[in-house]
Parts: C-alpha cells; structure tokens; sequence
C-alpha cells in the first residue's frame, strides 16, 4: 500500500478532490491511504438535499464550509480535531458496503492504543458505547473509495450547533442528542497525545502491518489536476448545494438502509421529476434508477412494471423491492 500525503492542506474542497482524483487518475496495480484534516467543514453525502441538512445561518455566521462527498450515508462535521482516512482500492464486489474489511486496520491499531474498538451496525467504530469513527463508500466501477472519519478533539458542541439533526434519525437511535452518542478518541487515552502525534501512531501501525508500505508526494503536474477538479466540481454551488427540484409529493421514510426522501413532480398524471435523496449506501447512482420512473404515469402498475427487473440493491443495499413502491406510491398525506 502507498500512503499519499497530502502536505497538510486543511481545504475541505482540495482534500476530497485530491482523494477523487487518486482513485480516478492513479496507478491501479497499488492501493493507496490517505489522511487528511479539514478546517471547520460540513461534509454531506451524496445522494442528499444539503438545505435540509445544515444549519444555513450557523454555519454563514461561523465561516463553516459546505463540501459534497462523492460517497453516500449522512452529513458529519469536521474541524481540526478529526482525522479523515481514505483506502482507495481495486473495486471488489466482495468488499462493497463490507465496511468491517476497510476498517480493520485501523481497529487494530485503536486496540493497540489501549482502546476496545469495534466495528457495530453498518458503518460505526465504537468505543464504549460511544461512536468515534464513521464510514461510508464510492466506487467508479474500476476502484473503489472507503473512507471514514475519527473523531479524536472535535468540538461536539458544535456537530448539533451546523447539522439540522432529524428526529426520525434521533428516535431510530433510541438516544435524545447527537452528543450523548459520540465521543472524542482522546477521552479514552491514558495518555495526552495531539491530533498529529495520533495520525504518526497509526501511520507506524499500518507501516508494521504492510513491509512494502511506502509514501508518496504528488507531483506539481499532478497538483494541477487536483486544482482543476477542485475548480470544475467541489467549489461549485451546483454540486455542494444543487437544486432541489420542484414537487407535489414528499414523501420520507427510515428504512433498514438508512432514511430515503423522494420528491415527485407530477403533471396531467406523469412523473415530470423525480428525486431520491437520503444517507443510504450504494453501488450505482440514483440518478440511472430516477431516470427508469420519469415520464412514466404516476401509478402502482406503471412503477411496478418499470421496476420488475431492477436490482434495487445497487442503488441502496438490502432494500425490499414492496416496500419501496410502497413508498413511492401508497395511501399517504403527502400525496
């Protein structure tokens, strides 16, 4: 494995062009890790409506960015006191939403600092009951991103104080604040450590792991590539924020996947537009299953019939195929 540095930037919107652009423009015979640090920064995910997400005064009034991930699952906060790890591998059917298999390693080295981590539920590093790390996925077809965050000093006042937390994701959690559910890894040191000398420690452990472990640097031709995609997509307001569309039917819903929320713009009895938002992981972007409903007649059969061969599991993980045309069109006040 190679570890790419990225010479301490702190921009939200370099970093996760710098990782999109190692996954589409690297050597594929190596796999890579990358470690980064973002200034105060609201990262949301994919497939979700970042107005509905965020805090939109907060964060104006506190200088916090806004950053679209290429990956899907929730908004999280990040500062200076959390610690982002990317594994950017071959795609690997085996390994796709197996968020056990990536964070392995680094399970193992919390373990070795004295911490009882383990990986529980879908996407979530533990600590005492405490979640410390979450993670989430992106794949071009060809390689494969599984990235994840450590908290380590974040200021967690501040998560509840830029995210608009959702009381279905507050009741599905069983707990009544974002702060009683995470924890910073420093609470559990026996020692004091800063934020660098924890990423030198987990460096040398993945090192220890791995003898062919090496470190690269980029290349001024290659931090130009990294600049323009940074320029053509992360500072953009169209791919950070981008349009909701218009709509006569809302509807949301907490499935076993994570929460999904559509939107249906519906015409002289058509779906016009459509959109599927949410914190869901999956493999193929909605937009390709989004495109298979438009302009079809909004009703059961049509849908049914549009969705007969579709393997909706691309799109969301384990989803029941009823139960999501249920969702999409059922008895409901929203429609």
């Amino acid at each position: 494995m190679i570890f790419v540095e990225n010479e301490g930037n702190t921009d939200p919107r370099l970093n996760l062009a710098l990782e999109e652009y190692i996954a589409r423009k690297f050597n594929t015979d190596h796999d890579y890790l990358l470690f980064y640090i973002n200034e105060p920064s609201i990262i949301i995910g994919r497939n979700q409506i970042t107005i509905e997400e965020v805090n939109q005064e907060y964060i104006e009034d506190n200088n916090i960015h806004v950053v679209r991930r290429v990956s899907g699952g929730g908004a999280v906060y990040h500062d200076h006191g959390n610690l982002n790890f990317s594994f950017i591998n071959m795609h690997d059917v085996t390994k796709l939403h197996n968020f056990k298999e990536f964070t392995r390693p680094v399970v193992d080295v919390l373990k070795e600092l004295g911490l009882d981590a383990e990986m529980i539920g879908r996407n979530d590093i533990l600590v005492k009951g405490k979640k410390i790390s979450g993670a989430a996925q992106f794949s071009t077809g060809k390689r494969m991103i599984s990235h994840g965050t450590l908290l380590f000093d974040t200021d967690l006042g501040e998560v509840a104080n830029a995210l608009n937390v959702k009381m279905s994701k507050i009741e599905s959690k069983g707990h009544k604040s974002v702060r009683s559910r995470v924890a910073n890894i420093s609470e559990f040191l026996q020692q004091k450590i800063s934020i660098q000398d924890f990423r030198e420690l987990l460096l040398k452990g993945l090192y220890a792991e791995d003898e062919a472990f090496e470190t690269y640097h980029l290349t001024p031709e290659e931090w130009k590539g990294v600049q323009e995609l940074k320029a053509e997509k992360y500072d953009t307001w169209d791919w950070n924020y981008g349009r909701a569309p218009k709509f006569n039917v809302k509807r949301n819903k907490r499935f076993v996947v994570g929460e999904l929320d559509v939107r249906i713009l519906v015409e002289h009895g058509l779906i016009e537009d459509l959109k599927i938002y949410g914190d869901f992981f999956g493999k193929d972007s909605v937009t390709e299953l989004e495109g298979k409903l438009e302009g079809l007649p909004y009703d059961k059969p049509s849908i049914e019939n549009a969705l007969e061969t579709v393997d909706l599991s691309n799109y969301f993980g384990a989803i029941d195929k009823e139960e999501f045309i249920e969702f999409l069109y059922g008895a409901d006040e929203g429609h």
